[in-house]
């Protein structure tokens, strides 16, 4: 048993993260695409793990999340809910997935649930997919926000810049956040907007917030496995904090490895039957 297990060890539901808030007791969340990462993290007590469009970045090798599809989230969420135990499991909704039509963001949202053991789905977007969240929710289908940055507009942005450092932009992400809390969403990701708008945020809905870039006011927080592992080295966001590296030590290991099978130095006799 992990020595980080957490004190309350009952499963996380949407709820549960609801009365947290309340509590002031914060909401640890990292992303998990493959099932034995998905069980390491689970026994180590992190309370959200996020299957994301990401992995078309981390896994695929993509430069953006924009071509990753509902039959590729299907599978990675499969994989990483039949280990899962205690964790709350949230599935991205990728892109086109739900913009078109909020019945087709239901058919979709739905497949991810019966099919891949989903338990919340996660989309990117304001108050134009309100109604998505609404029809979603009142269907039985937990709804997970996310405002900010969001990497699907990413080629209307142009830029990984932080959002929400003008008035303007500001004041329609507290709205938008605003909006998808009472179309039901159940908690909001912000990503990388100024520590002081997560703040404002945080304090003027009742639902929790997952801050990735956010500040440390958010009700959570959310990383990519991959970024704080010292894995995905292409770049290193600020709000990155890199608890291991491992795409070192892995390099050293591999290394190591190829230089004993070619010196044959490995396998030896305690290897050897």
């Amino acid at each position: 048993m992990s020595t980080h297990a957490p004190e309350d060890d009952r499963k996380v539901t949407t709820e549960r993260l609801r009365e947290w808030k309340g509590e002031g007791r914060r909401i640890a969340a990292l992303t998990a695409y493959d099932a034995l990462m998905a069980e390491i993290l689970d026994r180590s007590g992190v309370d959200v793990l996020l299957v994301g469009d990401s992995c078309g970045m981390v896994v695929q090798g993509l430069d953006t999340t924009i071509s990753v599809t509902v039959e590729q989230m299907l599978y990675h969420c499969k994989v990483v809910s039949k280990v899962v135990e205690r964790a709350l499991v949230v599935c991205d909704l990728p892109f086109l997935s739900f913009q078109v039509s909020a019945e087709e963001a239901l058919r979709n949202a739905g497949k991810l649930m019966k099919e891949a053991g989903a338990e919340a789905v996660k989309l990117e977007g304001g108050r134009q997919f309100s109604e998505v969240v609404r029809r979603l929710t009142e269907s039985g289908i937990p709804v997970m926000g996310h405002l900010g940055l969001t990497p699907q507009w990413i080629h209307r942005f142009g830029t990984y810049k932080v959002r929400g450092r003008d008035d303007a932009e500001a004041q329609q992400i507290l709205e938008d956040a605003r909006h998808l809390a009472q179309a039901g969403a159940f908690a909001i990701v912000l990503e990388k907007i100024p520590a002081t708008l997560g703040k404002q945020v945080t304090e003027s809905i009742d639902i929790p917030t997952i801050g990735i870039g956010a500040g440390a006011d958010c009700d959570g927080q959310i990383l990519v496995t991959h970024d704080m592992l010292g894995l995905f080295t292409k770049f290193h966001p600020r709000f990155v904090r890199r608890y291991a590296n491992l795409a070192e030590e892995m390099h050293r290991a591999f290394g190591d490895y190829a230089r004993d099978v070619r010196e044959g130095n490995f396998p030896g006799e305690r290897e050897s039957y």
